[in-house]
């Protein structure tokens, strides 16, 4: 594999590839030293930071080169109980309820009284189309009750209701 191949390959996938050498690094920055990924490289080499880098592109300093590699064996190493575990331990990660808030019931069902009637218009429609008239009209008056601004709406939907 030729130096450009391998560096290619490590700018690809940092955390996997081996790091090409110093010599090779240097190399590049002066063929390619308007491009940012060697720059940062080259910082890493020298151990100083590029002021050119700092100036032109800014935003590299979040740049995955710069981050340490990733041990990918400490991660599966640990069990879920052990996660659930270390992240009980931690004081400010857990959630608490206030000590003075009003414990209430969770309701899992809608609160409907006997007397309360689910109305929509898609309802009245159904009744409709089942021929069941009376109950679409009534439908209808409560909705135009519910919604005074829409009272003329429903009143002419009575009308054509009645009428048919």
């Amino acid at each position: 594999m030729t130096e450009l191949e391998s560096l290619k390959l490590y700018l690809s996938s940092p955390e996997s590839a081996p790091k090409p050498s110093d010599e090779a690094i240097r190399g590049f920055a002066a063929r390619f030293g308007w491009f940012a990924p060697v720059r940062i490289l080259l910082e890493q080499c020298s151990g100083a930071p590029d002021a050119v880098l700092s100036v032109v592109a800014p935003w590299r300093e979040e740049s995955s080169l710069r981050l340490g590699r990733i041990d990918a064996g400490a991660l599966v190493r640990l069990t879920s109980e052990e996660v659930i575990d270390r992240f009980l331990r931690e004081e400010d990660l857990r959630i608490v309820a206030d000590e003075h808030a009003p414990e209430e019931e969770v309701r899992t069902e809608p609160d409907l009284d006997e007397e309360d009637e689910v109305v929509s218009e898609e309802l009245a429609e159904i009744y409709l189309s089942q021929g069941l008239r009376d109950k679409a009209a009534a439908i209808y008056r409560k909705l135009s009750l519910l919604n005074p601004e829409k009272s003329v709406y429903f009143a002419e939907l009575i009308r054509k209701t009645e009428k048919q």
